[in-house]
């Protein structure tokens, strides 16, 4: 075999080769490199036995805590080594990961103070339509196939008359309690929904209305109007709601300020 085939084909001095070059690329990029300096201090120590109690719910022994320390002194060269030979450059996977966690860095610093229950009850009252309920409708039906029927709206019409008259079975519900229009729509169609409005509370049996199914007969037990609900009520949706509103603007304004130290060239003449 040639020769120079035979040292391609070799795993062993093909890795040697490699990481040969790769020291000699380090070398001519980072010049002789001084003696760096590695300190592993006893919070470090500590935070890796909590991450391997929280991972394995016991204390690691003193052979797995020192396999812990090499393993982050090994990764910590690793790190410095391919920041050195600038691995980190074009790397899409890196950028989004580093833009990940400033901005990480960035909310953490804009919700590290809880807010105040003044500050969410103003929240509450600046943004009531985040908390109001829609209308609500709780509702019984019979429903009459129009598979299964030649004319299933008449003969709903005659169940009405005559409540001793089968229904078909149904794959959903019968009954729906405080439902909003949205979920109902969901469930039977926009415009099953929107005649369901046309209908009072009522112990008879009122409609028929179509849905994406067939007829059905109505008997509405209950209409909740739209309400805003007491600030009690959704103290805690306001304080998450609060808090995400902060980690935004906190983005926001962070973005503005280091936009404003670059300017930006398009490939438009003029356009920053």
């Amino acid at each position: 075999m040639n020769p120079q085939k035979r040292w391609l084909q070799d795993p062993l001095l093909a890795f040697l080769v490699l990481g040969t070059a790769i020291f000699a690329a380090s070398t001519l990029l980072g010049g002789a490199s001084a003696a760096q300096t590695i300190q592993v201090d006893q919070a470090e120590i500590n935070r890796l036995q909590e991450q391997w109690r929280a991972q394995m719910g016991r204390t690691p022994s003193e052979a797995e805590l020192q396999g812990l320390v090499e393993q982050f002194i090994r990764e910590e060269i690793y790190y410095r080594e391919a920041l050195r030979l600038s691995l980190d450059q074009g790397d899409v996977i890196v950028r989004r990961r580093l833009v990940q966690k400033l901005t990480f860095l960035t909310e953490d610093i804009a919700t590290s103070q809880p807010p105040s229950e003044a500050e969410q009850r103003a929240f509450y009252e600046a943004n009531p339509e985040r908390y109001r309920l829609p209308a609500r409708y709780s509702f019984r039906h019979r429903y009459f196939s129009s598979d299964r029927r030649a004319n299933a709206q008449a003969d709903a019409l005659a169940a009405q008359a005559d409540p001793s008259l089968p229904a078909d079975p149904f794959m959903l519900q019968r009954a729906y309690a405080e439902r909003s229009l949205r979920e109902i729509g969901d469930l039977f169609g926009r415009d099953f929904a929107a005649a369901l409005t046309t209908l009072q509370p009522a112990p008879s049996w009122q409609g028929p209305l179509r849905s994406a199914y067939g007829w059905h007969l109505m008997q509405v037990e209950k209409v909740l109007p739209e309400a805003l609900p007491p600030f009690a009520q959704v103290a805690a949706r306001v304080a998450n709601d609060l808090t995400a509103q902060r980690r935004k603007d906190a983005n926001a304004a962070y973005y503005e300020e280091l936009r404003s130290r670059y300017q930006v060239v398009l490939p438009d003449a003029g356009r920053t």
